[in-house]
């Protein structure tokens, strides 16, 4: 494990101990994650007469739910649906078949929040059959698409799709494919030899009371796993682009987009494809937190800066779990903020470097650049207006990955001598000079030119 300065690791370790009594955990351990590593990691309190270490296991609750989402991306980038798709055209004989999976994901299909019946977080659950048998027409809340609305059994449905495409468990599919690819030995169903055990703490007395621990059954993917620092510090990883091969790092950064907000305009908290998003202190953070009897838990994440925390507490209630976390990042990169990386030059195809320089949309200049891993980057020359990303398709196309062309193609048009001429995007012509009569810009020149 790489190491922080000792004036880092203090204030990080002070934090932790200043919640873990004020909060009144029996454990709570915590760690900061930088470009993919634990930098420090600490423990307060007890389990099991001895002071918890990165391998013990806790409950990690709904952060379960954003493994689930990774294998429903996984689906989608290999063509096995897509996130438009009504849930019954992969899964028949639901009562709400018409929400779509990307509904399902970011918690705005209307579903009801938890399942009909006793309360699945402290009752054995049972199977989709029951499940799916319990989730009448009356158990959509909200008209799909509408707002954010917290559904535990969105994804318990999602891990039945899951399920249903894949021809397995929903856990042997995260096994296989996400946990294992990441190294994450340590993350299982039930707990493992070396765990936390749950407690509720009671409230005006310093009492503890053990929590039930249970199989949840059909409503497992929403918050059955047990994880340590060990392992969820490669998820969090993952979730900052260290992706590992497991998802396209365009993929993660669809996850982390804002799909719906909890909060009205000015958001501070909300939900992308599986992840939830904090804005906080000018950062913009992605994650999940996790909660079930006995147990909190978060992870969090600045892209930005790829600097990282994750914390777990055996505890109901009473540590701010995500405000810790929160703070934990904001103390590693105020104490020691990550240094850019070093300029190099870029490996690039030589035939891009023609396509840079002044192109001009009407009489409004533009710059086009070439990036580091190949793409273009299309900006006004003042800085102002609408600018996006281009990833190429092959062929002189390009795909537009933000800002106002996200989705629209870009294709560089060439005489017959391979020349570039102009550069047509969504109907709109780009020429090297404004007006360039030579290229057909929409309704013409006047054929009398600029004039004074």
């Amino acid at each position: 494990m790489a190491a922080m300065l000792p004036t880092t690791e203090f204030a990080l370790l002070r934090r932790l101990a200043t919640e873990q009594v004020t909060g009144r955990a029996p454990s709570l351990v915590a760690a900061v994650v930088r470009d993919g590593e634990i930098v420090w990691s600490g423990a307060r309190g007890e389990v099991d007469g001895g002071i918890p270490d990165n391998a013990t296991q806790y409950r990690i609750g709904s952060i379960t739910k954003s493994l689930v989402a990774a294998v429903v991306l996984r689906l989608r980038d290999e063509g096995a649906l897509d996130l438009a798709d009504p849930l019954g055209k992969h899964l028949p004989g639901t009562s709400f078949g018409d929400v779509t999976i990307a509904q399902l994901l970011s918690h705005s299909s209307g579903l009801t929040a938890e399942s009909p019946g006793s309360w699945w977080e402290r009752t054995p659950g049972g199977e989709w059959s029951d499940l799916n048998a319990s989730l009448t027409a009356r158990e959509a809340k909200h008209r799909p698409g509408r707002r954010f609305h917290y559904s535990n059994v969105g994804y318990g449905v999602l891990g039945e799709l899951v399920a249903t495409l894949r021809g397995t468990s929903w856990l042997d599919a995260l096994r296989d494919e996400v946990l294992t690819p990441l190294g994450m030995t340590g993350t299982t169903e039930r707990p493992a030899e070396g765990h936390a055990r749950g407690f509720a703490v009671h409230p005006f007395a310093d009492v503890i009371l053990p929590e039930p621990e249970h199989d949840a059954g059909a409503m497992a993917p929403a918050g059955q796993l047990w994880s340590c620092i060990t392992d969820l510090a490669s998820w969090t990883a993952l979730v900052g682009g260290d992706t590992r091969g497991v998802l396209d790092q365009e993929t993660v950064a669809e996850m982390r987009e804002v799909a719906v907000v909890e909060d009205g305009d000015n958001w501070t908290m909300g939900y992308g494809l599986g992840l939830q998003l904090v804005r906080t202190g000018g950062k913009r953070l992605a994650g999940h937190t996790g909660s079930m009897p006995g147990f909190l838990a978060c992870t969090l994440i600045d892209p930005a800066t790829r600097t990282g925390a994750l914390a777990f507490a055996n505890t109901t209630s009473g540590i701010g779990i995500l405000s810790l976390t929160v703070d934990l990042i904001g103390i590693a990169d105020d104490y020691e903020p990550a240094l850019p990386s070093a300029w190099r030059p870029a490996d690039i195809d030589p035939a891009l470097l023609e396509l840079t320089g002044l192109w001009h949309w009407g009489p409004t200049p533009f710059h086009l650049k070439v990036l580091a891993n190949g793409w273009l980057e299309l900006a006004p020359a003042n800085g102002g207006g609408r600018s996006s990303r281009f990833r190429p398709l092959g062929e002189g196309n390009w795909l537009g990955l933000d800002g106002y062309y996200a989705g629209e193609t870009l294709t560089v048009e060439r005489d017959t001598e391979g020349t570039p001429t102009h550069l047509d995007l969504a109907t709109f012509i780009f020429s090297r000079t404004p007006y360039d009569p030579g290229t057909p810009i929409p309704g013409g020149v006047d054929e009398r030119g600029w004039r004074s």
